[in-house]
């Protein structure tokens, strides 16, 4: 079927840049830089959301460490047959709409209890969390239209970047009402996000595992 990197399949091969087995390798790379910025800023947007009592930075953060986990189970079976990956991307599906659903449930909560956050730091943990994924989806980028495990680590930094916007738009909607509802509304929409992201990369691993492997799912 399709390929690996967006064009041919395959894993063999010893040539250069160019090969399968180069393409491998410097996508190999690549997900060790995301592992380890996505690590980072994690740890940085976990501590800034406890700080700032804002649910969208931390639905934000826990996305950081979705990703992270994810990133290295790509690396782990980044050079195994194409079942691996795809069953690799089903767990990273399930994990998003897991995440989706907390986030959803941490909103409801947070609107029981009328937390305002601390708008200041939602602005500037927002930036740097989108100068973050902006880099990593760069990086990423070449790999959107490969298997489902390769288009499933571009989506969810596509996805966190776009995130990182609405929780600086969040982070001005509250300085402006002095109420937590913009914090609401983000972590509801990086809700939503994770939730669709997730129903693509199950939809895709499925059929992969169904078309390659006769696998019968769902």
């Amino acid at each position: 079927m399709g390929g690996c990197c967006g064009g041919s399949c395959g894993t063999g091969g010893t040539g250069g840049a160019g090969s399968p087995s180069g393409r491998q390798a410097d996508f190999r790379r690549i997900l060790t830089i995301a592992l380890v910025v996505n690590a980072l800023m994690f740890a940085i947007e976990l501590t800034a959301s406890l700080r700032a009592d804002s649910t969208a930075l931390r639905a934000d953060a826990l996305d950081f460490l979705a990703d992270a986990a994810n990133y290295g189970i790509s690396l782990w079976v980044l050079s195994r047959a194409l079942e691996w990956r795809s069953w690799a991307a089903v767990v990273k599906g399930l994990s998003l709409g897991a995440m989706g659903l907390w986030v959803v449930a941490s909103a409801a909560w947070n609107a029981s209890t009328g937390v305002v956050p601390d708008a200041p730091t939602m602005g500037l943990i927002g930036l740097l969390a989108l100068a973050a994924n902006v880099s990593v989806a760069a990086l990423l980028f070449a790999g959107r239209r490969g298997d489902a495990n390769m288009r499933s680590v571009w989506l969810c930094s596509r996805n966190d970047a776009l995130a990182n916007i609405a929780v600086m738009v969040a982070g001005a909607g509250v300085w402006s009402t002095h109420t937590g509802w913009p914090d609401i509304i983000v972590a509801a929409g990086i809700a939503g996000l994770s939730l669709t992201a997730a129903w693509s990369i199950l939809r895709q691993a499925f059929g992969e595992l169904r078309a390659e492997h006769g696998v019968r799912v769902g």
